[in-house]
């Protein structure tokens, strides 16, 4: 099982929307709320600041962006509690013999402390965040990731392995690698976004996606 972190373990959403709206403001734009969030959000993350903005941002612009929202969720990030269900829902996939990891693209070095902090690293045989730019995609991130556990575990069956985001960007990235995936609607998209667009089963909590996870191995 590999996890995805923000969004899905951790309940990040109000933050998220309040960081945006520090980069917004930074150039003068309009603030939003969650719906707004949910109706523009896409991966790479300059794509959803276009859709937002309605137009194109350049390169220098799309760096101050970054920075402003960075620096807001940072004042926040110590303080986000984990998905009401997470942890139990660690546990129920550790019961089952199954081996998790956690793949996220927040920054690697505080990804690692922030699972650390929340004491869920010791179930993990992997942790992994972005070592690489701002606002990528998952897919090249999840490749990595994969061979990486490969090599941790021995060997890794793609039929048996199972990605838990809450994301299109996840369920994407899934496809792309040849593994299965479960959304749960923690609030990135719009229900019927993520049911017209994922081409995966959507869990409405943590516990009904390890349900669900379990069925698409044994069907496997």
């Amino acid at each position: 099982m590999i996890w995805d972190w923000n969004g899905t373990l951790v309940d990040d959403l109000e933050l998220v929307v309040d960081a945006v709206n520090l980069s917004l403001e930074d150039i003068g734009a309009e603030p939003i709320d969650a719906d707004a969030y949910r109706t523009h959000y896409t991966r790479p993350v300059a794509v959803f600041y276009e859709r937002l903005l309605d137009r194109r941002i350049d390169e220098d612009e799309w760096r101050r962006i970054d920075a402003v929202f960075h620096q807001g969720y940072r004042e926040g990030v110590a303080s986000l509690p984990l998905t009401e269900d997470a942890r139990l829902a660690v546990e129920r996939v550790g019961d089952a013999g199954w081996s998790q990891s956690i793949l996220s693209m927040w920054w690697h070095g505080e990804l690692v402390q922030a699972v650390a902090a929340h004491g869920l690293d010791r179930a993990m045989v992997r942790v992994d965040g972005n070592r690489g730019e701002a606002g990528e995609t998952k897919l090249h991130h999840l490749e990595r990731h994969l061979a990486d556990l490969e090599v941790a575990l021995g060997s890794l069956d793609p039929a048996r392995v199972v990605l838990i985001g809450d994301a299109l960007d996840d369920a994407g990235a899934a496809r792309e690698t040849g593994i299965k995936c479960v959304v749960y609607d923690g609030g990135s998209h719009h229900l019927a976004e993520l049911l017209a667009e994922a081409r995966t089963p959507i869990a409405t909590n943590l516990l009904e996606a390890v349900e669900i996870a379990a069925r698409l191995v044994t069907d496997a």
